[in-house]
C-alpha cells in the first residue's frame, strides 16, 4: 500500500517539476531584455522569416534596384505596422492570413515572377504593414514595447539585405533555379501551416 502511493507521489512530483512556469504563446523571451526578444522572436517564428525571406528572393530575383526597394520598404512597412499594432492592438494573431501572404510570395519566387520594381515595393509594403501590426499588437500584449519592435525591424533589415544581395549576385543558371526550389519549400511550408492552422481552429 505504502509503496502504490509512494510511486504515485514521485510520479505527481515528477509532472509538477517538468510543467513551465510561465507559458508564452507568441513571443520567446530570451531574459536579454526586448530588443533581443524582438531578434529571437522574428528568428524563431515562420510567420514572420518566411514572407520576409520570400520578398527577399523576389526582390533579388528581379535586380539590385528592386532589392534596395524592397531593402528599406519592408523594414519602414514593419516599424510602422508595428507602430500601429503597439497603439491600437485589437487583432493579435491571424494566422490563416499571414500563412496565405506567404504561399502567394514563395509562389511568385518558384514562378520566377517578372513583376515590375514598383509592385515589388508595393508588395513588401503590403506584407510589412500587416505582419507588423500583428507583432506591434502582440509587443503590447506582452508588455515589450518599442524596443522589441526596434529588434524584430534590425533582424528584418539584415534579412533581407543578405538574402536579396545573395540571389542578385548569382548569375549560374543552376543558382537560379535553386532559387526558385526555395519558393517551392516556401509554398510547401506555407500549405503545411495552412492546414495546421486550420486544424487548430
Amino acid at each position: 500500500m505504502t509503496r502504490s502511493l509512494l510511486r504515485r507521489a514521485l510520479a505527481v512530483a515528477g509532472v509538477l517539476l517538468v510543467l513551465p512556469a510561465t507559458s508564452h504563446a507568441h513571443l520567446m523571451t530570451t531574459g536579454l531584455g526586448p530588443f533581443y526578444d524582438g531578434v529571437s522572436h522574428f528568428a524563431l517564428t515562420p510567420e514572420d522569416l518566411l514572407p520576409a525571406l520570400a520578398i527577399a528572393l523576389l526582390a533579388g530575383q528581379r535586380g539590385s534596384r528592386t532589392g534596395r526597394l524592397a531593402l528599406f520598404a519592408l523594414p519602414g512597412a514593419w516599424l510602422l505596422g508595428g507602430l500601429l499594432g503597439l497603439a491600437f492592438p485589437t487583432i493579435s494573431s491571424a494566422t490563416a492570413l499571414t500563412t496565405v501572404s506567404f504561399l502567394a510570395l514563395g509562389g511568385l519566387v518558384a514562378a520566377d515572377a517578372r513583376l515590375r520594381p514598383e509592385w515589388v515595393t508595393a508588395l513588401a509594403l503590403v506584407v510589412g504593414l500587416l505582419h507588423g501590426y500583428l507583432n506591434g499588437a502582440a509587443m503590447s500584449q506582452a508588455k515589450l514595447g518599442a524596443l522589441g519592435l526596434v529588434g524584430i525591424v534590425s533582424t528584418l533589415f539584415v534579412v533581407v539585405a543578405l538574402a536579396a544581395a545573395l540571389v542578385v549576385a548569382l548569375r549560374a543558371p543552376w543558382a537560379r533555379i535553386a532559387v526558385r526550389v526555395a519558393g517551392s519549400w516556401i509554398v510547401a511550408i506555407g500549405l503545411l501551416l495552412l492546414g495546421w492552422s486550420f486544424r487548430a481552429a
